[in-house]
């Protein structure tokens, strides 16, 4: 039974050989286990480590994002009358037209309806904006032009009582998205309420004020998350540039910096999904990103959306942000002159676009300002001999001659510049500035009856205006007493008077020189006075209900009207404008530009 001699080592090594080997195995595979247990955070540091790269390379080289486009190009409306455009419910366009005043159009186009103003608010609306659901306004009574606070008002947009909104008062405003809170500005200053006025407090401090907020446009604005507000302020040069701030009052900074300073920028609103910011400038539409992109890159800087000779404001974005409507047009004039004979204006001039026109006192001469450019002209009344006195980037303004025919006086509004008053040969040359050294602006000069004064309009570098005056042998610059609040003075031809307007055109007041006291000659919103050329009178355009122009005799007279304006369409620098012919017939500008609203197809990636 015992195995033969030799035999048990010899059959014994093939089994201790193949335990060798499944020892060697598991050993080998126990080091790798170790080592991969050993080092396994520094093996998936560096698979992490290569996928940040991979990805970070892929971030960087990603495109970038293409900007949005416009398209499909739609006329919603066919009256040509000046517009704005304040706001949309999703079915219906919320507008202001210069022949129906506040009113309301579909989405689709159609027929304007007017909006008839609630007892007790007849007048000089000025609508703000509108609720997110469409069903109220914020409007304010106008008292003047200048822009000054004013009662704020919600009206129903389909009919009810309006409801005065507590006691605030500002000058345009607008309601969250939530319905919530409303915030509205008052001068240089930001206020928030809840929706109905109640509990009002400052929000913040402005660097400018929301001057000119009048039919839309101006007003404040918030973002769709109701997280920031975005308002355009108008700097020391009346130039009006984009701010926005958090809703609690932080952050108040420019939005664009830097950006084309010298071109107001305004009339801002994001895009329902907050993707996009976009506002007018120049006349055109742009667009801002305002969201980042993770697949692409992002070009935050304004890219400019329209083109061409028509010009584009005021954008609202659909509800669906499939669509972008704005007032679009151009501007134009033609000066006419009232025959009293035919009752009826006629032309002028081959009726220019021109307006501040200006007789030399021989009556054989006339200085006028082309409209919308503000280029300075003169030639004969018959318009031959016609001669171009200034260029762009001036914009010049109310002309008048001297005695002699020889010299014309002038003022500048070129934007982003405090204007100033100039004097130029009537046969050419250059422009002389006459008080190169006063700060603050200088606007709408006139001469005294013996022209050794000119009375203007100016700040003084103080920010309100009065009625100032230089005497043009010493050129020292006095203020007239107690002129504060007033501009735009006129002389009057004996030298006995200075008419001039409060700053809002709510009034028109004398001074006079002898007794050295104002008094109200006028009340009530008046623009462009003009004493008659006996200075028997003072002529002026009532601008308040249906227009007209009218004159009072001085002193002691009645306000009498000359021409009724109730059919009359008027344009100009102010949406209006008035002066006499040496006869004392009423010269103005009517308006034969167009204004519609527009839809276009909005197409973001």
């Amino acid at each position: 039974s015992s195995p033969p001699a030799g035999t048990t080592a010899t059959s014994a090594l093939p089994q201790a050989s193949g335990g060798a080997e499944l020892q060697s195995d598991s050993s080998d595979k126990q080091v790798v286990a170790a080592l991969a247990k050993r080092h396994s955070k520094a093996l998936f540091a560096a698979v992490g480590v290569a996928v940040v790269v991979i990805a970070a390379i892929a971030y960087t080289l990603r495109p970038t994002l293409p900007p949005p486009t416009l398209s499909a190009y739609t006329q919603l409306t066919n009256d040509a009358a000046q517009k704005a455009l304040y706001g949309t419910d999703g079915s219906r366009l919320y507008i202001f037209d210069r022949n129906l005043g506040p009113a309301q159009m579909s989405v689709n186009g159609g027929n304007l309806a007017a909006l008839t103003p609630p007892a007790g608010l007849e007048g000089n609306l000025s609508v703000s904006s509108v609720s997110e659901d469409g069903s109220k306004l914020l409007v304010a009574q106008q008292r003047g032009l200048s822009g000054d606070s004013v009662p704020l008002w919600a009206v129903p947009t389909l009919g009810g009582f309006p409801a005065r909104l507590a006691n605030i008062q500002g000058i345009a405003g607008a309601w969250s998205p939530d319905g919530e809170k409303l915030v509205y500005a008052g001068g240089r200053i930001l206020y928030i309420a809840n929706a109905d006025g109640s509990d009002s407090r400052k929000l913040a401090d402005l660097p400018g004020s929301l001057t000119g907020a009048a039919v839309g446009g101006s007003s404040p604005v918030w973002s769709p998350d109701g997280q920031k507000i975005a308002l355009n302020i108008f700097d020391s040069q009346d130039v009006s540039h984009l701010w926005e701030l958090s809703a609690n009052g932080e952050n108040l900074h420019e939005m664009f910096p830097g950006w084309n300073q010298q071109a107001s920028a305004c009339c801002g609103v994001w895009t329902p999904n907050g993707d996009y910011f976009v506002f007018e400038s120049q006349g055109q539409i742009w667009a801002a990103r305002e969201t980042g992109s993770l697949l692409h890159k992002v070009n935050r800087e304004p890219v400019q959306l329209t083109a061409g000779t028509v010009s584009y404001s005021l954008p609202v974005p659909s509800k669906d942000g499939k669509t972008l409507f704005a007032v679009a047009g151009f501007q134009r004039g033609e000066l006419q002159r009232y025959d009293a004979t035919a009752k009826a204006f006629v032309s002028f001039l081959g009726g220019i676009s021109a307006l501040d026109v200006s007789f030399s006192k021989d009556g054989q001469w006339v200085a006028y300002c082309t409209y919308p450019d503000g280029v300075l002209w003169r030639s004969k009344v018959d318009g031959s001999e016609k001669l171009q006195l200034t260029s762009p980037p001036l914009y010049a303004t109310l002309p008048i001659w001297s005695r002699d025919g020889n010299e014309i006086v002038f003022y500048d509004r070129e934007p982003g510049q405090p204007s100033r008053i100039y004097k130029i040969l009537a046969s050419g040359g250059t422009p002389e500035k006459l008080m190169p050294n006063e700060s603050g602006n200088q606007a709408d000069p006139t001469w005294s009856p013996d022209e050794s004064q000119l009375a203007f309009g100016g700040s003084g570098g103080g920010g309100a205006t009065a009625i100032r005056i230089l005497d043009l042998k010493t050129r020292q610059v006095t203020t007239l007493p107690k002129s504060d609040g007033l501009f735009s003075p006129r002389w009057s031809p004996d030298g006995k008077y200075l008419a001039a307007l409060k700053g809002d055109s709510s009034g028109l007041w004398l001074y006079d020189f002898k007794a050295q006291e104002w008094s109200v000659l006028v009340k009530g919103i008046v623009g462009y006075p003009y004493w008659s050329h006996d200075g028997r009178y003072l002529y002026f355009e009532n601008l308040r209900g249906d227009r007209a122009f009218e004159r009072i005799a001085v002193p002691g007279g009645k306000p009498e009207q000359i021409v009724s304006l109730k059919s009359f369409r008027q344009t100009g620098l102010y949406g209006f404008w008035f002066a006499l012919t040496p006869n004392d017939t009423p010269l103005t500008l009517r308006d034969a530009g167009t204004q519609e609203i527009v839809s276009m197809k909005w197409a973001a990636p």
